[in-house]
């Protein structure tokens, strides 16, 4: 007999009965209507808009609430029950503050129990029973089970479920049940979250995004370029901390590597203290937050310090590394004595303000003894933080290049390819590595680079930094990075970063077809799903007939005033896609406040000729799989 699959190689079947079970336990899933997905990208630190989507479902919990209790509640109560569900504490905490009157309180409670039940009904019909404990609060288990499989229609238990709703009350366990049962919604309410990249970076809490992802059974991550940096910072490269500190500090969140990931700057601050004066190139951008100014100045400091760093080992890198073809990208000798002008291209152009006084202009690419030393101390910090480290195994455990997912292509950045769209490749070691095999190869040396800190510069480790800046680099995506341009030569033709050819293909059918093949994907069926780029007001984000969806919207605040709204999220269910578009997020505490949902509109972009069921997603074909292995068993007994 062929060889059974781990599942089933794993399950214990004493007798026929228990292989029989099984095959009809399964063929039943198959039938099931196929669960929720739910996709994000380039939540870029923005925690509070990124929890009050994943609390509302992208909007999933109201629609179900509007459906079930259509003509039951008012509109406000419908509002007040969704805030409910996606803020329990806080919202239990303002009803009591409300409700002096105990008896009122109490009915309150009455009332709302039957709501959440009611709801989560609702909300598990797709699941198995063995699907919906699981998701239950372990200490409420039997209680919400015997409240959620009664049939309000039988009066002969009337009375018992009435006495578990009056204990709950009586026993001062109620705002924990209430608490409990609207997280079970939540999670219930979409089956599996997909990240298409971009956790990092920008924002004040990324820390805070990943330690939820991380409590999630159901939960995938396709890395994007931000990420790289902290996965490159973990791994070891100086490079890469470097990127990732001065971007950090561009946007005046070095509390993110200080505060939450416990890496000490004070040296690297010391130093630039002693070197630097304030720039206004290297102003942070605040973001409106209150900030003492002493503070910007530091910080101001620090980005001129790391960048000068940066700058340096980047230069050491392309010479050490001409299989990358970046040579145009060492700049610090292409400028004149006295750090004036530089010339690029033929074209000389002058120097606005500069920070050049740490470089040696015989030898511009090294660092001074102090910068080694400050380099050396933060790589072995990046490698040794305990909370960086864990957040990156979990990084690197359930995330990938790129993801194919019941038909679809999910990746965050693009596949390089020629303006004829023909896939580029990238030459190492003298082989050639373009379109899916330029994913892999990419993976496999991250995995590699991670799985050996102490390793900075071998190849793995750079190709972690080519990830993040190459030209062929699938979550880059342009042909430079022009950053020492923008903060030092005043000329926007000069400092504008030209997209792979990609970025205008992907309007054309033909050409989603061809990377859905390429991937080994049904072009008929399938849809590529992409972050990395805000889609600016105006612009669609369905192109290619509907075969390709772009998903960041702006849930970053710096990209709000281009895409004019607060972001994108994607729904799959068992009738299709549908895009759902978000307001800005204020704040959480005027969320609860106004009872201001962040969700405007929903549009179905994608609908299937018939209602899809577990049978037709991947797991339903692992299951058929199992049935047939568990019907070849039973045929051994």
């Amino acid at each position: 007999m062929k060889k059974l699959t781990t599942k089933v190689m794993h399950s214990y079947f004493p007798n026929k009965n228990d292989i029989k079970t099984e095959i009809i336990n399964l063929s039943a899933i198959l039938n099931l209507p196929k669960s929720t997905e739910e996709f994000m990208s380039d939540i870029h630190g923005e925690y509070n808009a990124f929890s009050h989507i994943f609390r509302n479902g992208s909007g999933n919990i109201a629609q179900k609430i509007n459906d079930r209790f259509n003509g039951e509640l008012t509109d406000k109560q419908k509002k007040e029950l969704a805030f409910l569900i996606y803020y329990p504490s806080e919202m239990v905490t303002r009803k009591k503050r409300q409700l002096d009157n105990l008896d009122e309180l109490r009915k309150w409670y009455e009332r709302n129990f039957y709501l959440v039940i009611e709801l989560l009904k609702v909300v598990s019909r797709k699941y198995t029973r063995s699907k919906v404990r699981k998701a239950l609060a372990e200490d409420f288990i039997y209680i919400t089970e015997e409240l959620l499989y009664t049939n309000e229609k039988d009066i002969n238990k009337d009375e018992y479920y009435n006495q578990i709703i009056e204990n709950l009350i009586d026993l001062s366990i109620a705002d924990d049940f209430i608490v409990e049962t609207s997280h079970s919604i939540q999670r219930l309410v979409v089956d599996r979250l997909h990240i298409i990249g971009d956790i990092y970076d920008r924002g004040p809490h990324p820390d805070y995004i990943v330690d939820k992802l991380s409590s999630l059974s159901q939960v995938d991550v396709q890395w994007g370029n931000h990420d790289i940096l902290w996965l490159g910072g973990a791994s070891g490269s100086p490079l890469c901390i470097c990127n990732l500190i001065r971007i950090s500090a561009r946007y005046n969140n070095l509390s993110i590597i200080e505060d939450s990931y416990g890496i000490n700057l004070r040296h690297l601050s010391m130093f630039a203290d002693k070197n630097y004066t304030p720039n206004p190139a290297f102003e942070s951008k605040s973001d409106g937050q209150t900030v003492i100014s002493s503070e910007l100045e530091q910080t101001n400091k620090i980005q001129q310090a790391i960048a000068i760093m940066q700058f340096k080992l980047e230069g050491r890198a392309i010479n050490r590394r001409p299989e990358f073809g970046m040579e145009d990208r060492k700049l610090l000798d292409k400028m004149n004595e006295d750090f004036s002008q530089i010339t690029i291209d033929g074209e000389t152009y002058p120097i606005t303000n500069g920070c050049f006084q740490t470089i040696d202009k015989n030898n511009p690419y090294e660092l001074t003894a102090e910068e080694q030393e400050i380099m050396d101390g933060l790589v072995k910090s990046f490698t040794t933080s305990n909370k960086l480290r864990k957040h990156m195994d979990f990084l690197i455990e359930k995330g990938s290049m790129y993801l194919k997912n019941n038909d679809n292509l999910l990746i965050h950045g693009c596949v390089p390819v020629n303006n004829q769209g023909e896939f580029e490749s990238l030459v190492i070691d003298g082989k050639k590595y373009a379109g899916k095999e330029l994913f892999e190869f990419l993976e496999d040396n991250l995995r590699a680079s991670y799985q050996e800190p102490e390793c900075v510069n071998d190849l793995a480790t750079d190709l972690m930094w080519y990830l993040w800046t190459g030209s062929l680099s699938p979550l880059f995506g342009k042909r430079a990075m022009k950053t020492f341009e923008r903060y030092f030569i005043d000329n926007k033709d000069i400092q504008k970063e030209h997209k792979n050819p990609y970025y205008k293909l992907r309007h054309e059918e033909w050409f989603i077809d061809k990377i859905l093949t390429e991937f080994g994907l049904d072009s008929d069926k399938g849809h590529v799903i992409n972050g990395h780029t805000p889609v600016k007001k105006g612009h669609s984000p369905i192109m290619a007939n509907g075969k390709m969806f772009v998903i960041d919207g702006g849930m970053s605040k710096p990209y709000q005033k281009t895409t004019g709204i607060g972001g994108y999220t994607l729904l799959s269910n068992s009738y299709g896609f549908q895009l759902v578009t978000h307001e800005p997020f204020t704040t959480r505490d005027d969320a609860i406040k106004n009872l201001s949902d962040i969700v405007s509109t929903k549009k179905v972009v994608a609908q299937v000729d018939h209602r899809m069921k577990v049978a037709d997603t991947d797991i339903g074909s692992q299951l058929k799989e199992e049935i047939k292995e568990l019907k070849e068993v039973l045929d051994q007994y």
